[in-house]
Formats: C-alpha cells, sequence, structure tokens
C-alpha cells in the first residue's frame, strides 16, 4: 500500500499513518516476537526472572496476546490477558506481561495504547473484573489511564501495585434502562403501598393482578414473531413472579400494514397457546410506525412482592438455562422458551405460587444484577451476588448473562433453608445475599468484593 501511495504522489497520507497498530497475535511468529521481547525486558534488561517469564498463563489457550507492530510488521511490544486461573470463566480476568522494545519507547506512547487495547478486550469479552500487577514505577501511567490501585504486593522481589479497571457494565446497563422511573413516576406510587416498582399491580378491593409491557419498536419492526412471542413470555413472567396465575392478554399493535401485523399475532397467538394464556381482545392499527403493548391480568389472594426482602436473607436466582441466543441478539436476549413444552413452561411459571418466597422480582431488561438491585432498592437494603454460584448457561459469558434478558429468570429472597423453588426444568440456586445499605456488589472467589450497582437503580425507593 505504501508503495502505491508513493507511486500516486499521496506524501500527506503517508504522513498521517501511524507509528504503529495493535492487533491479536496472528501465529508462532508474532507470539515468538513477543515472547522474545519479554526476555529482553524482564530477564535480560531489569533481572525479574532468571532464565524466562514463561508461566502456565502463556499455555493457557484462552489466553488473549495483543502487539504493536510498526508499518513493517516488526513487534514493538505486547500484553497478555486471560482468566485467572485455569478454572471456569467466570469473568475474572487479569493483565499482565506488558513490554515495550527499548528503542520503541518515548512519545509515541505504544505501552498506553496497549493498556487501553487491554482492556478494550476484556469488555468486548465480556469480563466484569480486571486488573494487573503493575510495577510500583508504572503506578502513576496506570492511574492516568483510568486504573484504581487496590493495594501493593511483591512479584520476584520487587514493588508492585494490584490495580483494577472499572468495568461500569452493569451499573451503566440499569442506569439507562431505570434511572429515570423515580423523578418520572414521582406521586403515582405504581403498585400500590407495598408493592411499589413490582412487576404487576394488586388490583385494590380485588384478588386481580394486572401487568403491562411494550415491546421496543425497532424489535417489532426487524422480527415481528419473535416480538409477538415476547409480549406474551414478558407479561406472563410478570404475573409469574408476584405468583399469580394468569387469566388473559389484552394487545395493542401498530404496523405498517396488514401482513406485519399478521407476523406479530402469528407469534402472539403461539406464545398463548403454549402458555395457556388466552388473548381476550386489544386493538390493532396500520398505517403507522410498528408498535406492540400488552396487557396481563391474573388472580392470586397472596401476591408476592418484591419489596419484602431483608437483611440476612438469601438471594436465589431460579433460570432456564436450556436454548440459545436468540439470533440477531447475541449477548443480549437468551431464548429458552421456544423450545418449551407447553407443561414445563406452566411448571416454571408457577414456581412462585408454590413456593411462597418472601420477595421475588423477573428478571427485566436491567439485567439479573439491575434487577437484584431494584429488588435491594425496594426492599430497603444492597445486596451481594456470588458470581461462580450464578446458575449460567455454558454458552454465556459471565459479562453477558447477568446482563441480558433471559427467557426465564426470577431472581428470589427468603430467610436461610427455605425449599428452591419448584420451576421444572429451571436451575435454581442461592447465590447471594440480601445485606444492610444500597447498591449491588459481586464477590469473587477470592472473597473481593467489586461494587456493579453502586446505589438506587429506579429511584421509586422503598415499596
Amino acid at each position: 500500500m505504501n508503495d502505491i501511495l508513493l507511486l500516486l504522489g499521496d506524501r500527506s497520507t503517508l504522513a498521517r499513518q501511524p507509528a504503529f497498530g495493535i492487533e491479536e497475535a496472528d501465529g508462532a511468529a508474532a507470539l515468538d516476537a513477543y515472547h522474545r521481547l519479554r526476555r529482553d525486558v524482564f530477564v535480560d534488561e531489569q533481572g525479574l526472572f532468571a532464565a524466562h517469564d514463561r508461566d502456565e498463563r502463556d499455555e493457557d489457550p484462552r489466553t488473549v496476546v495483543l502487539v504493536a507492530r510498526d508499518p513493517g510488521g516488526a513487534v514493538l511490544g505486547g500484553v497478555r490477558l486471560g482468566p485467572v486461573d485455569g478454572g471456569p470463566d467466570l469473568g475474572w480476568w487479569s493483565g499482565g506481561r506488558l513490554a515495550v522494545a527499548r528503542a520503541a519507547r518515548g512519545p509515541r506512547g505504544i505501552g498506553a495504547a496497549l493498556v487501553r487495547a487491554a482492556c478494550a478486550r476484556a469488555e468486548t469479552e465480556g469480563v466484569l473484573r480486571f486488573e494487573a500487577t503493575v510495577q510500583a514505577r508504572n503506578e502513576p501511567l496506570f492511574r492516568r489511564l483510568g486504573w484504581t490501585p487496590v493495594r501493593p504486593v511483591t512479584v520476584a522481589d520487587t514493588p508492585h501495585t494490584l490495580m483494577r479497571w472499572p468495568i461500569r457494565r452493569i451499573g451503566a446497563q440499569a442506569e439507562a434502562a431505570k434511572s429515570a422511573l423515580g423523578p418520572l413516576l414521582a406521586g403515582l406510587s405504581p403498585g400500590g403501598a407495598g408493592f411499589v416498582g413490582d412487576d404487576g399491580a394488586p388490583v385494590p378491593g380485588s384478588d386481580v393482578i394486572a401487568a403491562c409491557d411494550a415491546i421496543l419498536p425497532s424489535m417489532v419492526e426487524r422480527d415481528p414473531e419473535w416480538a409477538g412471542w415476547c409480549a406474551v413470555l414478558v407479561n406472563v413472567n410478570d404475573l409469574a413472579a408476584m405468583g399469580a396465575t394468569p387469566v388473559g392478554l389484552l394487545d395493542a399493535l401498530a404496523a405498517r400494514d396488514a401482513s406485519h401485523a399478521a407476523r406479530v399475532l402469528s407469534g402472539l397467538r403461539r406464545a398463548a397457546a403454549a402458555y395457556g394464556t388466552p388473548i381476550l381482545g386489544g386493538h390493532t392499527q396500520l398505517g403507522v410506525p410498528a408498535a406492540l403493548t400488552v396487557t396481563a391480568l391474573g388472580r392470586t389472594r397472596h401476591p408476592v412482592p418484591g419489596g419484602a426482602g431483608r437483611p440476612g436473607h438469601q438471594v436465589r436466582l431460579t433460570a432456564d438455562l436450556a436454548g440459545a441466543w436468540r439470533p440477531g441478539y447475541h449477548g443480549r436476549q437468551w431464548d429458552s422458551t421456544t423450545g418449551r413444552r407447553a407443561d414445563e413452561l406452566r411448571a416454571m411459571t408457577g414456581a412462585v405460587a408454590a413456593a411462597r418466597p418472601a420477595a421475588a422480582k423477573d428478571v427485566s431488561m436491567a439485567g439479573i444484577a439491575g434487577t437484584l438491585g431494584m429488588l435491594a432498592e425496594a426492599s430497603g437494603c444492597a445486596a451481594v451476588l456470588d458470581v461462580a454460584a450464578v446458575p449460567r448457561p455454558g454458552a454465556a459469558t459471565a459479562g453477558d448473562w447477568l446482563t441480558c434478558f433471559p427467557g426465564y429468570a426470577i431472581v428470589s429472597t427468603d430467610a436461610p433453608g427455605r425449599p428452591p423453588l419448584p420451576a421444572g426444568p429451571a436451575v435454581s440456586a442461592v447465590c447471594g445475599e440480601l445485606t444492610e445499605g444500597q447498591g449491588v456488589g459481586l464477590r469473587w472467589p477470592d472473597g473481593a468484593v467489586t461494587q456493579a450497582v453502586t446505589g438506587a437503580v429506579t429511584g421509586l425507593g422503598r415499596a
């Protein structure tokens, strides 16, 4: 390419070309160059290791190596990152062995660029905790790049600092999805006393529970059958979280034409039949932008609130781990329901009514951790989630699973020793507890707790 630019006389483009580029090591030659560079820096130059600096992390096939190359392809620097140990990938990664050739150090900022690239790659991989053990003299660089020191450590008889990159994926999602609710709904107290912010609302003077959900217009437009199915799914799950038995559905559908409306209604009909919940009526309008809202009615004399958790209660996740990512929604929507039999679906949606935990919430667009934050907020307390104990499909990263919309997942809390929710094929496990305070912390196998949600999720306050 440079030869062509020279022939064309385009020297300005050549002058603007970066002095280096960063990419994943693409084969044995690049890895060998990176390992030679590490030996030059950590063995020969710094004397941190006697003969070599290789370890088990270099043999782990999950380890990612990023290298900086000059325009001619020479490796100028590199860094590695990957899961902290050989066990299951819980979304806890560390970076290390950052090395830059002596002749390439200076104002080009290769080391800083490699650190930024490693952070971006970690977040792309669904990582929720990312750390690095940094030589004490390099701590100012990492601080400037936004890293936070955790504690001093010693490596190879040399002072180091354990530093952590702040990943706000869970908190940012919860904030984007739910933080406007408090100011918007001030004075309305949706759900009524004791049920403010719940998945459904008890109708005063009756045993009726009403729930209402809208589907994203973009989803109705591009995936109408799935939108119709999900409109039933989310409403039935809202009733299920309160221990209510579904009675019927009302839909309000807008579509550009009759063909598009028919596809949405096809998904609605199939889901209504699968869940055994009839469509009682609704409203349809054609020749307008796509939109879909469904209202569900259910019955129970003893609704389970979402805000009756208390410090000391155990947190339980009951989730259907079958299925796969919905095509076109990888990492965002987990489809476990379209492959289930009707009796399996009804067993899951009847689980809260059968077990009657102290508090329960259907996992919403805030994801598992964000929904737990909503339950904790409504209960006037905080929550800690044990990452290693969260039931999770093998095909989902921890980051994706804790932030996605699952087909069926209920967060519930109760006193220790209570039995699991009898949810048929779904998996149920205790994976945390409610505590004093606010927000949601993630607890890791080493006992460390990182803050995923720092305060109130909705601003609606205590139920």
